[in-house]
């Protein structure tokens, strides 16, 4: 009996073997066949995106509101934009924060224009100066915003999805600081020329909560300030009011920012400045 019952048991503890080392030959398989598909994919992370379930979802949807119903516009600023759609950008809101940007950009060719965060150079070519604090590049000026000083004066400056990072979820910044992206902005106002410019900067709602409160405490204030709500997981914007999205959530109930605020500030010239 004590024989037949170590026998059982030698099968069993054999049997758990075998079972978990299939597992564990599953499990790498399987990790094996991901490695190799993300390094035969194009880095883009549209294209990554649309290999998940929910990608492909939003992509079939994108499919039938941009190819089929034609909803190939938004409107914004009192215009009407087309979609800036690419493999990069069809899944965020990245489709409208260059379309906007860009629009604005081309009243500025031949003049002095910054970038705040490295965006538009992934996407479209221009002359332009950009500044990040990270992100190593060439001709890229790795300083801090806030610090940023420059005998160089610009005409414009954009920046597209970049200041709430200010701050907020900075790698090498702890504690958080929601006080710093007030002064960023202050510090780009004195980078403009003695002759007065622009300053554009969009910024999705519900990703920091600080910059949330300060847009609704209104300790931060545009000059012109413009609202876009997302509408369909295909990626369709439509204008919105303040109330609209102050309480909108970043990756919920669509992918990425489901609110955005173009916020524009028009810097004067000072009272003493001869034209």
């Amino acid at each position: 009996m004590t024989g037949a019952t170590t026998a059982v048991k030698k099968s069993l503890a054999q049997e758990g073997l075998l079972h978990y080392a299939r597992r564990s030959q599953v499990k790498r398989l399987k990790n094996s066949l991901k490695r190799r598909l993300n390094n035969r994919l194009p880095k883009s992370p549209g294209i990554r995106y649309a290999f998940r379930f929910k990608g492909f979802q939003s992509l079939l949807q994108f499919i039938y509101d941009r190819k089929i119903r034609r909803h190939n516009t938004f409107s914004i600023l009192g215009k009407t934009f087309r979609y800036f759609d690419t493999y990069k950008t069809w899944h965020s809101e990245r489709a409208i924060e260059i379309a906007v940007v860009m629009e604005i950009v081309k009243k500025y060719q031949g003049m002095n224009i910054l970038e705040v965060g490295n965006v538009l150079s992934h996407h479209v070519q221009f002359e332009h100066d950009v500044l990040d604090k990270y992100e190593i590049a060439n001709g890229v000026i790795n300083k801090d915003v806030v610090d940023f000083k420059s005998d160089k004066r610009y005409d414009l400056i954009v920046s597209i999805s970049t200041l709430e990072h200010v701050g907020w979820d900075e790698w090498d910044r702890k504690p958080r600081d929601d006080t710093k992206i007030p002064r960023a902005i202050e510090n780009l106002k004195s980078l403009i020329t003695l002759r007065g410019g622009t300053i554009i900067i969009t910024l999705p709602l519900g990703y920091n909560s600080g910059l949330d409160r300060l847009l609704k405490d209104e300790v931060m204030r545009f000059s012109e300030q413009y609202y876009l709500a997302r509408i369909s997981k295909g990626n369709k914007w439509k204008e919105a009011s303040w109330e609209d999205v102050k309480d909108s959530k970043y990756n919920a109930d669509f992918p990425f920012a489901n609110g955005l605020l173009i916020g524009i500030i028009s810097v004067k010239p000072p009272l003493n400045v001869e034209h």
